[in-house]
């Protein structure tokens, strides 16, 4: 069947945005559900974008945004939850992932990509996040049936432009002068370009080959947590000593951080940096490296860095 008109839950966000950027440039229709259209009116600028009002945990609503649609995809997904019990996870994950195939399948849709995560597992002891995604995985590729041709794509960390864990880090060492103290540092990552992830999302919706198939998604480079901070204050110019904390004070200060508006690190968060989020050796990497395109945006935090973005978005 062509693709005419594809759905994007998640369509506002980091990734959404620059996946729909590239379907737009392929004539595709984007119809994009968001409870706020009016906050997301720069997206319009792009061809063939729907913005629809809606709340995507309503069933009906779900139905009705996904009328006409011969694909969806769900980048829906959240990094910390209001709570600490995993209810916020499951919502946003698993509760989710089953709403979006029964829409799927009641409203003939024949194609379903769902953003995964690298490392989830659903064992006692991870995190809610990389639990609750790895329940949501398993539950899309179950309940599809024979109708529905469901691929997940599960990338490590991301980074880019927009919103991403470097920026977040960017922040933080602007905000905390000369000791900064590092929670979980050899932990290991594998970034992966967010223009690397919107590609192969792009490649996936009409690739049959990879139909039923868990796709995962790393930069071209391994890095531990501690090395990538010290690499963005270089990019920054800052000069701050990065102290690695043991094992018992960066549980201390996920505690800490969770209880403060913001929740800049949390005991999940923690638990999720417990599990290496890097691919195996056979799994053909993304190409982008990340020294590439970070000094691009890391330094330049201005203003006009939003308009930029937008003008970027719209040459695909």
């Amino acid at each position: 069947m062509k693709l005419t008109r594809v759905c994007i839950l998640g369509g506002t966000g980091f990734v959404g945005r620059h996946l729909a950027a590239r379907l737009s440039a392929h004539g595709l229709q984007l119809r994009i559900p968001t409870r706020h259209p009016q906050r997301h009116r720069d997206l319009q600028l792009l061809d063939g974008i729907q913005l629809v009002e809606a709340d995507v945990h309503d069933p009906e609503c779900l139905a009705r945004v996904f009328e006409g649609c011969q694909a969806v995809v769900n980048l829906v997904g959240i990094l910390n939850e209001r709570g600490r019990d995993g209810r916020g996870f499951e919502h946003a994950h698993v509760e989710l992932a089953n709403k979006v195939v029964n829409a799927c399948q009641g409203k003939g849709v024949s194609r379903l990509l769902h953003m995964g995560a690298l490392g989830a597992e659903n064992t006692p002891g991870t995190s809610h996040y990389l639990r609750t995604k790895a329940k949501a995985e398993t539950l899309v590729h179950t309940l599809s049936g024979p109708a529905l041709a469901v691929t997940s794509l599960r990338p490590s960390v991301i980074f880019g432009p927009g919103g991403d864990f470097l920026s977040h880090f960017a922040m933080l060492l602007d905000t905390i002068p000369a000791v900064f103290p590092l929670a979980c540092p050899e932990a290991r990552l594998q970034p992966v370009y967010v223009g690397d992830v919107a590609d192969a999302f792009a490649t996936a919706l009409s690739d049959t080959r990879n139909h039923g198939a868990r796709i995962d998604l790393c930069g071209p480079k391994r890095y531990t947590l501690r090395e990538l901070v010290i690499y963005v204050a270089r990019v920054k110019g800052l000069r701050r000593r990065i102290v690695g904390l043991p094992d018992w004070a960066a549980r201390v200060q996920a505690l800490v951080l969770e209880r403060l508006p913001g929740k800049l690190f949390t005991m999940d968060n923690y638990r999720s940096l417990a599990i290496d989020s890097i691919c195996p050796p056979n799994v053909a990497h993304c190409p982008t490296a990340l020294e590439g395109i970070a000094p691009q945006y890391l330094g330049n935090q201005t203003p006009q860095r939003h308009y930029d973005r937008l003008r970027d978005l719209s040459q695909y």
